[in-house]
């Protein structure tokens, strides 16, 4: 395989089917000189961790509509910022967004550094988002690996071994194409091949740009690439969530501790979540359990929620959580496991009344 040859192969139908994403310079204005912000870059990474590019155009374009440089994200509130990320999940990428931001404006005078090292040393950037920020915001020839590039990697190249097992070739592979030359745009060219032609399933190999050099296609093994070991059974734990509302409809929340699942976000009280949980209601009061459950997957476990529901005295002052007035309540702000269960409970307490 001829790799200059392939990636400028790559690059000139880039040119002609680059995605446009709100984050992304388009190949003909980084042409006439246009760069990539680091900080639009860095966004837009952290939110695609674990979620697709339908999901998080609408965050991105509200986040950098609310805090549109990182010195605006590092001065903003840390409860403003998590209502905000609600929905987009692993909550953890939240907190050191903030984390981040506020280390960039305080120790490098808010810019983003310019190199690997640099960027690995900054709070919650690992190795694919340092290469991905280093390649496309600065331009350097670093390797971008990322599902959408293993599957190619692992398809171009006909590679069995199976995922994770497979990791470090395929990013051996990666490096072996990537170029010197708009090192950028190839990462995200790579990235467009698989997430638009080299598709998990049915990959449209009759208009991919790589068809001629693709070992796959040759073999007949493209669409059972890559290869993955088999997942574990993921258990399943319990637990209750308690929603009350006082008769001057405000509600009661609490905010859940900084560190683990959904940590720093609002939320329901609730019990521990494990295979015999103990009700642990937050208040006295007339509750009443519903028949259906909330019920949620997180990425090592599913979560089934009974839910409780009361109604309390204007003046109740609850032992656990704080009461949220009604006209500042914005149920959108709650994490997706915790509006299911609102969702749930507000019918519930409307037919309470």
């Amino acid at each position: 395989m001829r790799y200059d040859v392939e990636a400028r192969i790559l690059l000139d139908w880039y040119d002609r089917h680059a995605r446009d994403l709100p984050w992304r310079v388009s190949p003909g204005a980084r042409a006439a000189g246009e760069r990539s912000d680091p900080y639009r870059i860095w966004l837009s990474e952290v939110m695609l961790q674990q979620t697709t590019v339908a999901a998080v155009q609408e965050y991105f374009t509200r986040f950098t509509t609310l805090w549109p440089n990182v010195g605006d994200l590092a001065a903003a509130e840390d409860g403003r910022v998590m209502g905000e990320w609600a929905g987009l999940g692993y909550y953890a990428r939240a907190r050191n967004l903030l984390k981040c931001a506020r280390v960039v404006v305080a120790d490098h005078g808010g810019r983003f550094p310019d190199t690997l090292e640099g960027l690995r040393a900054l709070p919650g950037i690992g190795p694919y988002t340092a290469a991905a920020i280093a390649a496309i915001a600065y331009d350097q020839p670093e390797v971008v690996v990322d599902g959408n590039v293993e599957r190619v990697m692992a398809r171009i190249h006909d590679i069995h071994t199976p995922l994770p097992t497979a990791k470090r070739e395929l990013t051996e592979a990666a490096a072996r194409l990537t170029p010197h030359e708009r090192p950028g745009d190839y990462a995200q060219a790579v990235m467009d091949l698989g997430a638009t032609i080299c598709t998990p399933k049915s990959p449209a190999c009759g208009i991919c740009p790589w068809m001629k050099p693709c070992m796959a296609r040759r073999a007949g093994t493209a669409a059972e690439l890559p290869k993955k070991l088999a997942k574990p059974v993921k258990p399943v734990r319990f637990g209750y969530a308690y929603v009350a509302q006082r008769e001057d409809g405000a509600w009661l929340l609490e905010r859940r501790p900084d560190k683990g699942l959904l940590g720093g976000m609002l939320g329901w009280p609730n019990s521990d979540w494990n295979n015999a949980p103990n009700p642990a209601p937050p208040i006295d009061g007339d509750w009443r359990r519903l028949d259906a459950e909330a019920r949620h997957t997180f990425t090592h476990f599913h979560l089934r929620l009974i839910v409780c529901v009361a109604r309390l005295p204007r003046h109740t002052q609850p032992q656990r959580g704080a009461f949220m007035p009604a006209e500042v309540f914005r149920p959108a702000e709650l994490p997706t496991v915790m509006r299911k269960v609102f969702d749930l409970a507000h019918g519930a307490l409307k037919d309470m009344k």
